[in-house]
């Protein structure tokens, strides 16, 4: 009897693992987890985005921000998805990007286009009952008559300032942060407490030492601002002290107890009073189109605007325009092969470039100071030129050192495009008798212009936001006199921004927000503008 040997189903048996593939394979037809030393580097690097993520998530809960906190959920999840998952092979490569620009572009825009519409700024950068609160907090006066406690001050681990006194019998603590509180096991003498668990007392020298400090401490009574707040004014004995103005949650007002005046909330975000003053701080609300035209009804800033506006324009025009010219002369001139030693005139002429753009202005700022400048004291023999504080000579120095700093770029880039020009062309228009000036105008420049023009439409973008510079060599100044912000004749748009934002007295987050938004309009449609017109160039 033979014996038949029976082969296998081909429709039913596993399949064959690829040559070279050790993994072992399960009967579903899917490779078997590989735990590999790539797969548990996957795993650690994972879990510490988890980590760092449920860190986030739970500071942001303390906090209340919940908007945060769904991000940070979603985020993990995806994270996790995206790289465990046998299914997700291209979200593994393009999730880092989309977490980047979610948080740094989108994010960024539309927070900013929010705070546009609002008056957040110095004074008005929190809610409606945070600025009761301090209203309260900064009218407070001793209360006459009022009991005086033995003050004891107290520091726990991390410095912080702590008062403690007896009050009916009974030890009370508290901080700038925590209200009074009964302490039971503080240790008290004579009235007075004279130690707290895990706290240090201080002595009289360190009580000297942060005189100023413990002064201007103001610990609360309890939840409620309107009880006032324990203050020492001497760091050895405490009084209670209360606000002199009033709120009444019902009617929404904030009176003044001693004149008076009541005070009711107006659509700035602040309480205004029937003679159109003011308590400060304000909160923060929806102003609408106003902070957009602000610039052009404000009277004591239009003029300044509009300077500043054409100014930007200017700048940004006259950089692109001399560097290339500038750029384009010295590649013409070098890409000549009976120009000796190309190479090393070359390499000098792209040193400025090499340089940081900040320090090159620094330098030059020293360099145009109008007592102990260079220019002035060797060059001018002595000379008191304002180079820098004159308005048209300052724009004049601006433009002139950004020639200095932007030709380098152009020459790099009109040599290689003038390199890619074929020898053919320039020997045919020869031997049909053009010259030097009409090889230039009709050969060279519409094929180098093809290559060329979205870098100088680049260019102006970038000169158009050229901050560094502006603020390097002359700050903005000279300023303007009487503006309401900041702001000098040689400031472009993007450092009248920063100006509002950060330099000027009050700060303005929601009038910046706002430039800013315009700036991106601006940019982006003369860049759009300016892509078309290129495109055009390739099609003659």
């Amino acid at each position: 009897m033979s014996q038949q040997t029976i082969a296998p189903d081909s429709e039913h048996a596993p399949p064959e693992p690829p040559p070279g593939d050790a993994r072992p394979v399960r009967g579903d037809s899917s490779p078997a987890r590989d735990f590999s030393r790539g797969f548990l580097v996957k795993l650690v690097l994972v879990g510490l985005i988890d980590a760092i993520g449920l860190y986030g998530i739970l500071t942001a809960i303390s906090v209340e921000q919940w908007a945060i906190v769904a991000f940070l959920v979603l985020a993990l999840v995806a994270v996790n998805w995206a790289y465990f998952s046998r299914r997700a092979l291209a979200a593994k490569y393009l999730l880092p990007g989309l977490v980047f620009l979610l948080v740094y572009v989108i994010f960024t825009a539309c927070y900013t286009a929010y705070v546009a519409f609002t008056n957040y700024g110095d004074g008005h950068n929190s809610t409606k009952d945070d600025a009761v609160a301090a209203i309260l907090a900064q009218n407070e006066q001793r209360v006459e008559g009022s009991q005086a406690y033995p003050l004891t001050i107290l520091t726990d681990g991390d410095g912080a300032l702590t008062f403690a006194i007896v009050r009916d019998g009974q030890a009370l603590a508290g901080t700038q942060e925590e209200p009074l509180a009964p302490a039971p096991d503080a240790s008290v003498e004579s009235d007075k407490v004279t130690a707290l668990p895990d706290h240090e007392v201080l002595g009289f020298a360190a009580v000297a030492q942060r005189q100023q400090e413990i002064v201007d401490l103001r610990v609360p009574v309890s939840d409620d601002a309107a009880d006032g707040s324990l203050r020492t004014q001497d760091g050895s004995t405490g009084y209670i002290f209360e606000s002199v103005m009033e709120y009444d949650p019902a009617a929404d007002t904030m009176t003044d107890t001693q004149t008076g005046v009541v005070y009711r909330p107006n659509d700035h975000g602040q309480f205004q009073a029937e003679d159109g003053s003011t308590v400060t701080p304000g909160w923060r609300v929806n102003v609408g189109f106003e902070n957009f035209t602000r610039a052009f009804s404000d009277d004591r800033l239009r003029t300044a605007f509009v300077e500043i506006f054409l100014w930007t324009f200017a700048f940004a025009l006259l950089s692109v325009v001399t560097t290339f010219v500038l750029g384009l002369f010295l590649a013409v001139v070098f890409n000549d092969p009976r120009v000796r030693a190309r190479k090393l005139l070359r390499a000098l002429l792209i040193l400025p470039y090499a340089v940081p753009a900040f320090i090159s202005a620094l330098v030059w700022k020293g360099m145009l100071n109008t007592r102990s400048g260079f220019l002035n004291q060797v060059i001018l023999g002595g000379a008191e030129i304002p180079w820098l504080t004159d308005p048209w000579l300052a724009k004049l120095s601006i433009i002139a050192v950004n020639l200095w700093l932007g030709f380098p770029y152009m020459f790099i880039v009109c040599t290689g495009a003038l390199q890619s020009i074929p020898g053919e062309v320039y020997e045919s228009a020869r031997m049909d008798g053009a010259k030097p000036w009409r090889i230039m105008r009709s050969i060279t420049l519409p094929l180098l212009m093809v290559s060329v023009a979205p870098l100088l439409v680049a260019s102006f973008a970038f000169n158009f936001n050229n901050f560094a510079l502006i603020y390097m060599l002359t700050g903005g100044g000279p300023n303007f006199v009487g503006t309401p912000v900041v702001v000098g004749h040689t400031d472009i748009l993007i450092s009248m921004v920063y100006s509002i934002a950060f330099e000027s007295g009050l700060k303005q987050y929601g009038f910046a927000s706002a430039l800013s938004i315009l700036i991106f309009i601006l940019v982006g449609a003369i860049s759009w503008w300016g892509f078309r017109r290129t495109r055009r160039l390739e099609e003659l």
